[in-house]
């Protein structure tokens, strides 16, 4: 008679562990912030290299927007790498990066157009305009992303709950579609 003997070992580990959350570059919304980041730092350096800007206004304002915005998403990214935001539960962070990348979001698109507009045929300039449509595109990613986070994920109330301005518009929005169900 033939006996098997099958041995499992398991190990755990905390994700409390550690002071650095090196796991959060791996997931989706790190992989975000990082790719912001980069859009965002390439778009400011081709604006803040070139010379004879044909708009002066114009790439100034580009210029404010990118950088203001690549050091919110830094903070953001250095906040949820160090586990920051578990050390200060008083700020509602999910609805506080909604807000972040809404308001991005609209002025770096209209800060991109505006550089598409006004380069007159500058390649530097058309590289950061490009570059910042890449930002915008991958902020309205990370703004739906974190629209499902805050206000839960409602496919055809999209439009409705991204203009609610806190998560108690939220739940009163969702008691009542509840209450319209039954």
């Amino acid at each position: 008679m033939s006996h098997t003997v099958i041995t499992t070992t398991t190990t755990t580990r905390s994700s409390g562990d550690g002071f650095l959350n090196m796991g959060y570059t791996r997931t989706i919304p790190g992989l975000l912030k990082i790719g912001q980041m980069v859009a965002l730092l390439v778009a400011f350096l081709c604006v803040r290299c070139v010379r004879g800007w044909p708009s002066w206004a114009a790439f100034q304002y580009f210029e404010v927007v990118s950088l203001w915005f690549l050091i919110a998403l830094l903070i953001f990214f250095l906040m949820h790498l160090f586990r920051l935001q578990a050390k200060m539960p008083c700020i509602n962070w999910p609805l506080t990066e909604f807000f972040h990348y809404s308001v991005g979001t609209v002025l770096i698109l209209i800060a991109s157009i505006i550089a598409a507009v006004k380069s007159g045929g500058v390649s530097a300039l058309v590289v950061a305009s490009v570059f910042g449509f890449i930002a915008t595109f991958l902020m309205a990613v990370s703004l739906w992303t974190t629209y499902s986070v805050t206000c839960g994920v409602h496919q055809t109330d999209f439009l409705l709950c991204s203009f609610l301005t806190n998560q108690m518009l939220c739940d009163i929005k969702q008691t009542f579609t509840r209450r319209w169900k039954n």
